[in-house]
């Protein structure tokens, strides 16, 4: 399955990478796609109707009303489409998608779109950075909808970094990827049972304090929600998180502590099929917990530490039917690390992220990965973690068909 036959909505909003999109729409068009182009009216400072229209084939829409008065209707704009892509995505008009402040065409539109939304961020250096937009590219992820990361390179205003819009390869084959594979995994997981495990787990020091990592969850999240989407049952199982699930099909359960992560994940072991350990586990936990608040009296502190229950060895030990797989986050010796907790947990194949790579790890909204089986390896560019669920539960599924 490919583009051909599909009708993709473009959304172009007042960027100056607004020209790459006359390459993205050849692409698609090439392709057999029907492509519609609507426009932020900031969007005309940047490229014209004329040209966009000549290459789509079909009038190119930027308000609600036509030259001779007639009613560009959202509502139809959006229902007719397969796909809807915001390309260049700007800070603003992201701002006003996840916020609801409809006051152009283009947001009317994405408001009563019922499609799948591909979002193409393009902007300065420290406007991607801003605490705002990392937000609400977070926001906009856990709508459902696909980000199709900014890449790395010199900008407009002379910054060289992260905030060039993708590439219009890059974006098409993502929607065309998309299509590929969302016909192939309708259902793909049916019938099985999925347990996955996310987020950090907090020890407590004393009733105000506690030891935890700065794992978000992201990545459990994304996991559960594709594959309660390819038919699974899936229960997820959280240390604390912000991460809000949109998928109410997907089993929530939340704990605190790495010894409450273990007795829940063995409340449902023995009956799934797939394991999929993505939380970031506390190693140590304080031995003694003060019962009142540690008070700041003397220059040092000393809290002795004893070692957690290993939740991802204990699966592995106690493995019977079940196809299990770890994460690795490392720093240093990436691959021998992740290789020797393959091996030494019993686990069915690992999926190894680096801190040095960046836009993967903690926090963000991307991730690369590579994974290992016993016999295997296979690596993966930069994606937004949404994406990166797909690849991981597409090399699962791979496996379980040998």
């Amino acid at each position: 399955m490919s583009v051909s036959g599909k009708k993709i909505l473009i959304a172009v909003s007042g960027g100056i990478a607004a020209y790459k999109v006359h390459f993205l729409i050849r692409d698609f068009v090439k392709k057999g796609a029907e492509v519609q182009v609507i426009m932020t009216p900031d969007a005309e400072h940047f490229v014209t109707k004329l040209s966009l229209s000549t290459l789509s084939k079909k009038p190119v829409y930027s308000d609600f009303y036509g030259d001779n008065g007639s009613w560009n209707s959202h509502v139809e704009l959006a229902l007719w489409a397969d796909a809807m892509v915001v390309t260049p995505c700007t800070a603003n008009t992201l701002a006003k998608m996840t916020h609801g402040m409809c006051d152009n065409l283009v947001i009317a539109t994405y408001m009563s779109a019922k499609c799948p939304v591909f979002i193409a961020p393009a902007m300065d250096l420290d406007m991607y950075i801003h605490p705002s937009t990392k937000k609400n590219l977070e926001l906009a992820e856990g709508f459902g909808h696909t980000i199709i990361p900014a890449e790395n390179g010199e900008l407009a205003s002379g910054l060289i970094g992260q905030g060039r819009m993708a590439e219009p390869g890059t974006i098409f084959n993502v929607i065309e990827d998309y299509f590929t594979n969302s016909m192939s995994t309708i259902n793909s997981l049916q019938g099985k049972t999925v347990l996955i495990t996310a987020g950090p787990t907090y020890e407590a020091l004393d009733p105000v304090r506690f030891i935890g990592n700065h794992s978000s969850g992201k990545m459990g999240f994304s996991l559960a929600e594709e594959a309660s989407r390819r038919g699974a049952r899936v229960i997820l199982i959280s240390g604390p998180s912000s991460q809000i699930l949109n998928d109410k099909k997907v089993e929530l359960y939340k704990v605190t502590s790495a010894k409450e992560m273990l007795a829940k994940v063995f409340e449902f072991y023995d009956k799934i099929d797939i394991g999929i350990a993505s939380a970031a586990v506390a190693d140590y936990a304080p031995k003694e917990i003060a019962k009142e608040k540690i008070k700041k009296n003397d220059e040092n502190l000393t809290i002795e530490l004893i070692k957690n229950p290993d939740i991802l060895k204990t699966m592995g030990e106690k493995k019977t039917h079940q196809f299990l797989v770890g994460f690795a986050l490392e720093t240093q010796n990436e691959e021998e690390n992740a290789k020797g907790k393959l091996e030494k947990k019993n686990l069915d194949m690992i999926v190894l992220n680096s801190l040095r790579d960046e836009g993967a790890g903690f926090k963000n909204d991307t991730n690369k990965i590579k994974i290992f089986t016993k016999t295997e390896k296979k690596e993966f560019d930069l994606k937004s973690k949404g994406e990166v669920a797909k690849d991981i539960l597409n090399f699962v599924e791979s496996q379980l068909l040998k």
